[in-house]
């Protein structure tokens, strides 16, 4: 798959790795992508987004609705035991 970012569109970059010997080869220098769940009108989709776009904020990403936190009712033997 394309390691390009969806949000700001940061690519790999081509350089040379250069030893001591001043020998050169290629290389790449990836960008830090991550897959991330996000909100998109309305809709949970997954994008690959670089992280200097999630530390800038360009990204909304998907929470979960929390669970209700009203308190349960125990059964009763449960509650038998708890008073």
């Amino acid at each position: 798959m394309a390691q390009v970012c969806d949000i700001c569109g940061k690519k790999p970059m081509f350089g040379h790795k250069v030893s001591h010997a001043h020998n050169m080869s290629n290389r790449r220098w990836m960008p830090n992508l991550q897959t991330v769940r996000v909100s998109v009108n309305g809709k949970v989709a997954r994008m690959k987004v670089c992280t200097s776009c999630l530390k800038a904020g360009k990204v909304n990403k998907y929470q979960k609705p929390k669970a209700s936190t009203a308190p349960k009712e125990l059964s009763p033997a449960a509650s038998e035991t708890k008073s």
